[in-house]
């Protein structure tokens, strides 16, 4: 019995052993299903988030695609209401500017999206309005929320004006002889009366001056406007109203009316002439060259005043001739100063002559005066030509010359064949040299001293022959034959007196030095904002680099060729009345 109860009590205690041992499996196994399950449910987390993701990537792709449609609207929209309302606003557009608006937004297909159109129109302006709208009926964005109704309005406008305020042009065009090669010159009167049409066609308030300067070996001015200025050494001579500026001048944009300035002498000092022997003073070759003149007489190629008269304008073009030199620093120098601030008086003066209208006193305006442009517009077919001069002493005033009253022969007194002040010594002298007799007289060529004596006096006054002034010597005979016949024959026939007594009567300006001045003067127009707009017209390397140089910038340059130059006075005019969007 005690060994079978034995035996249930150890049964009882190994099923006990058994019983504690299951739970005990039970709880170390059961967090290792909670581990799968765990990992059961994050693949599902994983798979929703991506599936939202997903959407919200469509959703996003939808809404970029409606705002491309969107954009693409309204750019076209812009696009071509500013290209209606720029078209429409120019005041060279005769046809009716809602009409052209209009009909540009017909030819893109838009005209349902048009939704305004405005038009206002002054003396000096026309200011189009344009507006237009387009529905671009989102597709994705209404599917996010079907009880809300998405707009997506595309809407353009855009505001075209072209407004003339006060401008000031100065047209500077090159006359030298060689414009009237290959036509050039007929080309630029076309292109330039063209210019003067274009420019003031819409200009009824008397916005816009125009001032004309043609230059060639110099710039000659009409007799009141030389008048304004401080001259000395005037030969007198009509229609030649030159200035042999100073350098000085370069250094400013205005032109000093207290500065002395020497008129350019009536002298022909490039020919040359034969220097063999004697030349008769009538020779064509002792004669002036009335082309190799500095200054040419002339009515026609001189400057013209600030104005908007279109007839004057026009005839001033028209009549302009081809003669002389070139020195676009001159021509450049007088046309800046036509609309520097410092010539209102001058202007004013030019006014009262019946030069320039009388809307136009008070101007030139200020720099920098926001209603007002200034523009030069430089034209040159050439380079600089050493300028030449004839210095102090020899422009004007009594010359050691004599002229026979009978046949008109010269004869010259040299100082130096005198040897002593007494009268005695002066008498036994031949000072007088009489270039066709090639010898020395004691008196001039055919004069007789009073009480008809033979003898020099430093005061006599001869009879039978007349005292010439270096304006009558520069009448008649070129400078080269001066110096040969008069001085260097009179003393061997020596080339060195010939070289000095040239040097004594004449300054040249070397090229260099006058391009340096037209460079200085360049830039301060356009350091005083002058548009300087420039034009090379069939010219050579140097006369085009000057130019392109003097422009405002790279656009403002033309290199023309032939007819061209009408394009580049077209473009020109073009920018001057350009258009500019204000919205």
């Amino acid at each position: 019995m005690k060994c079978g109860q034995k035996t249930v009590g150890a049964a009882f205690l190994a099923f006990g052993d058994i019983g504690m041992d299951r739970e005990t499996d039970a709880a170390a196994i059961a967090p290792l299903n909670r581990g799968e399950q765990f990992l059961r449910e994050e693949d599902g987390t994983i798979l929703f988030f991506a599936a939202v993701m997903m959407i919200l990537m469509l959703m996003l792709a939808g809404m970029g695609v409606d705002i491309m449609r969107f954009e693409t609207t309204r750019t076209e929209l812009q696009q071509t209401l500013d290209r209606a309302t720029l078209a429409s606003a120019s005041m060279t557009q005769e046809l009716d500017p809602e009409d052209v608006v209009r009909d540009y937004v017909a030819k893109a297909g838009l005209t349902d999206k048009l939704t305004t159109v405005e038009v206002t129109e002054g003396l000096n302006f026309r200011n189009v309005l344009a507006e237009a709208a387009a529905d671009t009926n989102p597709i994705f964005m209404d599917l996010y929320n079907p009880n809300e109704v998405f707009e997506m309005e595309a809407r353009g406008r855009s505001v075209a004006e072209q407004r003339i305020t006060n401008v000031e042009i100065s047209l500077v065009l090159d006359v030298s002889g060689s414009m009237a090669s290959n036509s050039r010159l007929v080309n630029l009167k076309t292109a330039a009366n063209e210019f003067i049409d274009t420019v003031l066609e819409s200009d009824d308030d008397n916005r816009i001056s125009i001032g004309i300067v043609p230059f060639n070996g110099q710039v000659n001015l009409p007799e009141v406007l030389q008048q304004q200025f401080n001259e000395i050494d005037d030969h007198g001579v009509t229609d030649v109203n030159c200035y042999d500026l100073p350098a000085s001048v370069y250094g400013s944009s205005g032109m000093s009316t207290t500065l002395a300035m020497p008129v350019t002498a009536h002298a022909d000092t490039f020919s040359s002439t034969s220097t063999s022997g004697y030349l008769a003073f009538n020779n064509s070759s002792a004669t002036p060259n009335p082309a190799n003149r500095w200054c040419p007489p002339s009515t026609v190629n001189t400057v013209l005043p600030p104005t908007n008269n279109a007839v004057r304008l026009h005839n001033k073009i028209t009549n302009l001739t081809a003669v002389g030199a070139t020195s676009i620093n001159a021509g450049l120098k007088w046309g800046l100063a036509l609309i520097d601030p410092s010539s209102r008086g001058i202007i004013s003066n030019m006014v009262t002559a019946g030069l320039t209208p009388g809307h136009f006193n008070g101007r030139p305006f200020d720099y920098g005066d926001d209603e007002a442009m200034k523009i030069v517009v430089l034209m040159t077919d050439g380079e600089h030509f050493a300028e030449e001069r004839v210095n102090p002493g020899f422009r004007t005033g009594q010359a050691p010359i004599w002229r026979a009253n009978g046949d008109t022969n010269y004869s010259i007194f040299h100082a130096s064949r005198v040897t002593s002040t007494s009268a005695t010594t002066i008498c036994n002298s031949r000072p007088f040299w009489v270039p066709h007799l090639g010898a020395w007289h004691s008196r001039p060529w055919n004069g007789t001293a009073p009480g008809g004596s033979a003898c020099y006096s430093a005061t006599a006054t001869y009879t039978g022959v007349t005292r010439q002034t270096w304006q009558q010597v520069w009448a008649n005979q070129r400078m080269t034959w001066v110096a040969w016949q008069l001085y260097a024959r009179a003393f061997g026939s020596s080339t060195s007196v010939y070289t000095s007594t040239m040097d004594q009567m004449r300054t040249k300006t070397p090229i260099g030095s006058m391009d340096a001045q037209l460079q200085e003067i360049c830039g301060l127009a356009r350091g005083n904002n002058v548009i300087v707009y420039g034009i090379s017209f069939e010219a050579p390397a140097n006369g085009a680099t000057q130019i392109e140089q003097c422009s405002s910038s790279r656009g403002h340059y033309f290199d023309a060729n032939g007819l061209e130059i009408q394009s580049a006075f077209r473009s020109i005019a073009s920018n001057i009345s350009q258009l500019r969007l204000t919205q």
